[in-house]
């Protein structure tokens, strides 16, 4: 099985793509390339079995809804409803509720945060692999699914604060340090060094190991009464169990 893990910035040169190969018994990082070019990326989704995506795949249902009434010049705040409430209700989607809800952790917001640009870029690239065969479920049921890795480290009690700070190389070794502990299957080879200096490219494995959870349906998905939401805005998998529930079998004869 490989998975793919991609950490999308709005322009190529802070965006970073991990492929990681499953095996007996353990896992190990085929290779992580930075700077990725449109045409890299959609190659690499087209050839992965299970593809975590670092970036929303949709906007807040409502954000929607207010920028359509805008353009016809119908804005109207609802009766009883305080204006940060109401701008809040716009700027957070469902899936960012529940995950701040699960993990105590708010994702940025895609209409209100400068990561709505790395947003139009994802939803180009997703427009692009669906005309080449493989459209995308915005719930995460097809081959790509939306992760964010912080939320996925806190659940597996990994260090997910501080490690991107800029030149904090020493905290983002300990991020290393301890993935490589729970995960003592998990074989970065030559790319380990540039998962000590690169959080994009670190963030990019974790991105690939949580889209692996996804596809063993060991993460979260929406509930019935979610879907229609979901299927709209995007669906974050956060991990339902340890990180060792990752590793495959070891197949003894």
């Amino acid at each position: 099985m490989l998975t793919v893990g991609l950490d999308l910035a709005a322009e190529a040169g802070n965006t970073a793509l991990a492929r990681l190969e499953w095996h007996r018994g353990g896992c190990s990082v085929r290779g992580i390339q930075q700077a990725c070019e449109d045409e890299m990326i959609v190659d690499a989704l087209l050839t992965a079995d299970k593809a975590g995506i670092d970036c929303p795949l949709g906007w807040p249902v409502p954000f929607v809804e207010f920028v359509a009434a805008h353009r016809s010049g119908n804005v109207a705040v609802p009766v009883g409803t305080r204006g940060r409430d109401w701008r809040r209700n716009l700027a957070l989607r469902l899936t960012d509720r529940v995950v701040h809800e699960r993990t105590g952790l708010t994702p940025l917001s895609v209409s209100a945060d400068r990561i709505g640009h790395a947003a139009m870029r994802c939803a180009a690239l997703l427009s692009r692999l669906a005309r080449e065969g493989r459209p995308v479920d915005r719930c995460g049921t097809g081959v790509v699914v939306e992760v964010y890795p912080a939320a996925s480290l806190r659940l597996w009690g990994l260090p997910y604060r501080g490690y991107k700070r800029a030149h904090d190389v020493a905290a983002l070794g300990r991020l290393v340090d301890g993935l490589l502990t729970a995960a003592p299957w998990l074989d970065l080879g030559a790319c380990e060094s540039l998962c000590r200096r690169s959080h994009d490219a670190t963030d990019a494995v974790v991105a690939a190991l949580t889209a692996r959870a996804a596809s063993r349906c060991l993460a979260t998905s929406p509930e019935s009464h979610e879907l229609e939401t979901a299927r709209s805005e995007g669906w974050i998998a956060l991990p339902t169990g340890p990180l060792d529930d990752l590793r495959p079998p070891v197949v003894r004869k």
